[in-house]
């Protein structure tokens, strides 16, 4: 049987939009023979995590910071299963977090945490003990909410071979990562608990008092286990999966916004795109989120899924500053990734806690010569922009204003000299994300990481409609969406007969293709 008529009794897989959460269980689904199509409606790839090129720079879209490419590492382990070797960089420390009396420096050896919280130790190594073990099951396969008897009986498997280890997660499942600073004799300290805060509220979209404690543990573990620059920015991920997408068969189609999806009898058959392309489809993975995916299904769209849509609180959103900077302005030794706080109270977001991330000096590809490119982000609540988009263009430009202000005098109090050094600026918000990346009033990272037991899995309501991406469990980051395509891409196979074939054929000595 030759390869063409392989892939014409394969089934078809469309992805709708081509971040790393679709472009991985993608590439998991044509490498396991199914036909794979992804439409995205941008030139690039990524979403959120992509880059992007202008005027000379390569911007991040959203996402800067990259883990989970350590061994048992959710990136690791696709690495392992695509056989990719990913274009990355360890960078140590993680990033520096600034606040009015101190400087903490975050390292893989956690070392200048505990010179600056020296109470805490017991508290690290309660975290770190409990995130290893949640790296080796996420590793092994931990379907979480689990969705079907399949997955009940991995749970069980995984949870009985890993006994009594596991045991020890169990005073954290209820609890919020506050409550157990508490037990700890920790929440007394108001500048840890802000630190946590803010670590927090970029892992896990809430602070120590919302955050559930067995989440926060591996929230807080990203240093440990090593943040990663990668060559050309964050959407070399990306791109890296469409070049393996494609080797094995699949096909990435840029500029194809999804308009609709079509259903029959109460299943997805095909999608259609803005240009009137229609693309025939056995299962269909929505790279999006419930608000985008209930818009594409129309009328067809389940109760389930519109109730969810009506019931669920908006998330935040981001002001992103992209600034081309002359390189003059950082020392030689100055870390690359930092975050901003400007006091030990009061709300976090809306300029009180920035992130700055600086593209490397040896990456000469991402500013002209002599420059470095920058990405400044801050949490904001998405109504305000689009209350203030409805006011006028004058009102929503002056708040941009505003907020670029606020943002490069929060840096400049660190920094010195650094407004001096912008050579190039462009601001965008909620709209700015919305328009570019399709995502529901510009809602990014997910949804706040609050209860094990409210965690949102991949089932749409429509039997062979998925979601992946960051509103799934375990949300965000690349190396949460990755392990959230693993699961979905590994169920769809599971139920696909033949695809299991073509993937026991692929991998036999015999197997040879052409055959």
């Amino acid at each position: 049987m030759t390869v063409a008529a392989r892939r014409t009794e394969s089934p078809k897989i469309v992805i709708i939009g081509a971040g790393v959460g679709g472009l991985t269980a993608g590439a998991l689904l044509a490498q396991a023979g199914c036909d794979v199509t992804v439409l995205e409606a941008q030139l690039y790839a990524g979403g959120c995590a992509g880059t992007f090129y202008h005027q000379g720079y390569r911007f991040e879209a959203g996402a800067t910071v990259a883990g989970g490419f350590q061994p048992n590492g959710p990136h690791y382990v696709v690495g392992k299963r695509l056989d990719i070797d990913w274009p990355v960089h360890v960078h140590d420390p993680a990033w520096v977090v600034h606040m009015p009396t101190r400087e903490i420096a975050l390292t893989q050896d956690n070392a200048n945490v505990l010179e600056n919280f020296p109470r805490s130790a017991f508290f690290w190594n309660e975290q770190s003990a409990l995130a290893d073990l949640g790296w080796s099951l996420s590793a092994q396969g931990l379907p979480w909410p689990p969705t079907n008897g399949h997955e009940w009986a991995q749970l069980i498997k995984v949870a009985l071979k890993n006994f009594p280890r596991d045991v020890r997660m169990a005073p954290f499942a209820l609890g919020t990562a506050y409550q157990w600073l508490r037990v700890r004799g920790l929440a007394d300290d108001p500048e840890l608990v802000r630190f946590l805060d803010a670590q927090l509220l970029i892992s896990a979209q809430t602070t120590t008092r919302g955050a559930n404690a067995i989440y926060s543990a591996t929230a807080l573990d990203l240093a440990r286990q090593g943040v990663y620059h990668v060559e050309g920015g964050i959407g070399g991920i990306a791109d890296t999966l469409v070049k393996k997408l494609e080797s094995l068969g699949g096909r990435v189609l840029f500029r194809q916004k999804v308009q609709r999806i079509n259903v029959s009898e109460g299943r997805a058959v095909s999608v259609t795109t803005k240009k009137g392309e229609t693309y025939a489809a056995d299962w269909v993975l929505g790279n999006l989120t419930p608000w985008s995916l209930d818009s594409l299904l129309e009328d067809a769209s389940p109760k389930q899924l519109r109730e969810e849509v009506a019931r669920r609180k908006p998330g935040m959103g981001a002001f992103v500053l992209h600034l081309g900077i002359d390189g003059a302005a950082f020392p030689a030794e100055m870390p690359d990734h930092h975050q901003f706080i400007d006091s030990i109270d009061g709300p976090l977001g809306e300029g009180h806690s920035i992130f700055m991330s600086v593209s490397p000096a040896w990456d000469s590809s991402r500013a002209p010569q002599g420059n470095r490119a920058v990405t400044v982000t801050t949490h904001t609540r998405v109504g305000d922009w689009y209350a203030a988009a409805e006011q006028g263009q004058d009102a929503y430009e002056a708040r941009k204003a505003e907020y670029q202000a606020m943002v490069l005098d929060g840096i400049s109090r660190y920094i010195p000299g650094f407004k001096e050094a912008v050579r190039f600026s462009m601001a965008g918000s909620p709209t700015s994300y919305a328009f570019w990346t399709g995502r529901a009033q510009g809602m990014v990272g997910g949804f706040p990481q609050t209860s094990l037991f409210k965690a949102r899995g991949p089932l749409t309501g429509i039997p062979n409609v998925r979601l992946v991406g960051d509103s799934i469990f375990p949300g965000q980051s690349t190396a949460g969406v990755s392990l959230g395509a693993m699961r979905v891409a590994d169920d769809l196979i599971r139920r696909m007969p033949a695809a299991s074939a073509m993937r026991r054929e692929r991998q036999s000595p015999q197997g040879a293709v052409g055959s």
